[in-house]
């Protein structure tokens, strides 16, 4: 259960959106509303929300107590009042109350900090404090000299991360993701359909358990959280660079970006659109070929796009990938079972060098799920 507590901040209209949109990923949320946070909204928008009775104040049944061993403390928005009081342990009412208590129990707590900018620069030294305490704070958007409520999908990532059994914890993971392109002239560029959903199921599993993700990314259609580094490519050539930088220094690369398999032979000019032309292409470098040479105890996950072939056909194209590539697992999407090349679900069949799972259509989320618990696996292997 997550104990989700709104103060008053201006902010605290958004976090009626957050709340549902913890309910929707599965969360059971309990809400505690300050004095100051009643004025901001009402009771019964914060009820309707949570699905449970707002807690307004400390009753006889010491709902302090009750909900401080909670899986989550999530203060959202936090103000410059509760952050400060929490700093120094002042406990005036249910809301400070709790998060002494809960910080008592080793509960996770999480500020959520909205206010104007010069008020966030003044406790600084406070959230310093607090942050040196185990206390977690996400980073608000500084905007038009305010700090900012923040992206509610990205709050739910973190509060998923603080609620998780952390499986990936210490472990580092590279991600390549997304679509490359390849200059044909100076304005025209070929390229493909990736939009790099996968990739961000991928990013969102890797951060939920605990991971440190280095993710490099080409073009894509999404928009990542904003507590990912992006490392930002164009072409196959500034791909491979950059892989081959971070190879060393994680314990597993999942290899999910489009790559550009040939490439053409640039014109300086443009080419003009009156004639027709010819390009010559050439086979670009296979990244994944290149990878147990440089790290050869790395956990290796390719991929495999294929097009309308029978499912004997795609474990072949996956066990053929793992002669030449040394992949630890090889994932086989038959990208002509489903009508386009960005819908949200794929048709799989995970291939390793000693068995296959059929897995058939499932959704690029339930795919990442399973694509980590493959990971974790690996590494329990390991210590065995």
């Amino acid at each position: 259960m997550i104990i989700l507590c709104v103060t008053g901040s201006i902010a605290a209209v958004e976090t009626i959106k957050l709340a549902r949109e913890l309910r929707r990923q599965g969360f059971e949320i309990q809400p505690f509303l300050s004095e100051n946070g009643k004025k901001i909204i009402h009771p019964t928008a914060l009820e309707f929300a949570c699905g449970k009775s707002v807690i307004t104040d400390i009753s006889g049944m010491i709902e302090h107590i009750k909900y401080a061993d909670s899986d989550l403390i999530l203060i959202a928005p936090a103000t410059a009042n509760i952050i400060s009081k929490f700093t120094y342990k002042i406990a005036d009412d249910h809301i400070s109350s709790l998060l002494i208590a809960a910080q008592g129990y080793n509960t996770p707590i999480l500020f959520v900090p909205s206010m104007h900018e010069t008020m966030y620069k003044t406790i600084s030294k406070n959230i310093k404090k607090l942050k040196s305490e185990g206390i977690h704070f996400f980073e608000p958007k500084m905007e038009e000299v305010h700090a900012k409520f923040p992206d509610k999908n990205d709050i739910v990532l973190e509060s998923f991360k603080l609620t998780s059994n952390r499986d990936l914890d210490n472990k580092n993971i590279l991600i390549s993701i997304g679509r490359t392109k390849e200059h044909v002239d100076p304005i025209r560029v070929i390229s493909n359909k990736s939009t790099g959903k996968l990739g961000l199921e991928l990013i969102k599993e890797g951060y939920k358990r605990g991971a440190n993700l280095t993710v490099i990314s080409g073009e894509v259609d999404v928009e990542f959280p904003k507590t990912i580094n992006i490392i930002n490519v164009s072409n196959s050539r500034q791909m491979s660079d950059e892989i081959k930088k971070h190879l060393k220094n994680n314990n597993v690369f999942i290899s999910a970006a489009a790559v550009s398999d040939f490439i053409p032979t640039p014109s300086d000019k443009k080419i003009s659109s009156l004639n027709d032309i010819w390009v010559e292409f050439t086979s670009a470098e296979k990244i994944i070929e290149k990878v147990k040479n440089i790290s050869p105890n790395i956990y290796l996950i390719g991929f495999k796009a294929e097009h309308d072939l029978l499912d004997e056909e795609l474990i072949n194209k996956g066990k053929k990938q793992i002669t030449y590539s040394k992949s630890d697992l090889v994932v086989v999407n038959d990208l002509g079972k489903i009508s386009e090349f960005d819908l949200d679900k794929s048709y799989v069949i995970l291939v390793n060098e000693k068995s296959h799972e059929n897995i058939g259509f499932i959704s690029k989320k339930e795919l990442s799920h399973r694509i980590f618990n493959r990971i974790v696996e690996h590494f329990n292997d390991i210590l065995t």
